[in-house]
């Protein structure tokens, strides 16, 4: 797309400060951040938010990676780890308090939002399944590993699948923003 993703404009500001509104305003206060070998440009973007940012050397890695990167930062009382995609920046915060809910009453299951009958992002994973990232397992071999674990969440928020992967998706969110008035509630 010729830009980090995760600056482009949404509403006046970088699509990753929309997921970080929504964690914020979900009430989520440990939030770490993992970016890729080039994210010095989107640490200054973060600079005076409440997050912990960890960088994430590795050229060409997958999301797995950024994760391994990211549980050396995590409390180690936390019993459970949402991974949520800077590119999904029209999830809403009652979403994430409803993955969180779902933790406190479930907490050895992977949550993942349902929308429309397909998997969306963010998933959270109790400490206990995201620890086999240790062991080289990846996000998805986790969550295939055993379908028992795992709890699909029906959610209202388009937004769990709506992601900027490339330049149609981008254009069609932004649209989508425009068309509601700027607003991403």
């Amino acid at each position: 797309m010729g830009k980090t993703k995760q600056l482009l404009p949404l509403s006046g500001r970088p699509l990753i400060a929309h997921c970080l509104d929504t964690v914020l305003t979900a009430g989520i206060r440990d939030i770490i951040v993992v970016l890729g070998h080039n994210g010095e440009e989107i640490a200054k973007v973060l600079s005076g938010m409440p997050v912990h940012i960890i960088f994430n050397e590795l050229q060409n890695s997958e999301m797995a990676d950024s994760a391994r990167k990211g549980l050396s930062a995590v409390a180690p009382s936390s019993t459970g780890i949402i991974i949520y995609p800077s590119d999904y920046p029209l999830v809403k915060p009652e979403t994430i308090m409803t993955l969180a809910r779902e933790h406190n009453g479930f907490p050895d299951r992977i949550v993942i939002p349902v929308h429309g009958g397909k998997r969306g992002h963010p998933t959270l994973f109790p400490r206990e399944a995201i620890n086999e990232l240790v062991q080289g397992a990846t996000l998805r071999d986790i969550i295939n590993r055993d379908a028992g674990r795992n709890r699909f969440v029906s959610v209202t928020d388009s937004g769990v699948l709506l992601d900027v992967d490339t330049k149609e998706d981008y254009l069609g969110i932004v649209r989508a923003t425009n068309s509601a008035g700027g607003s991403l509630s």
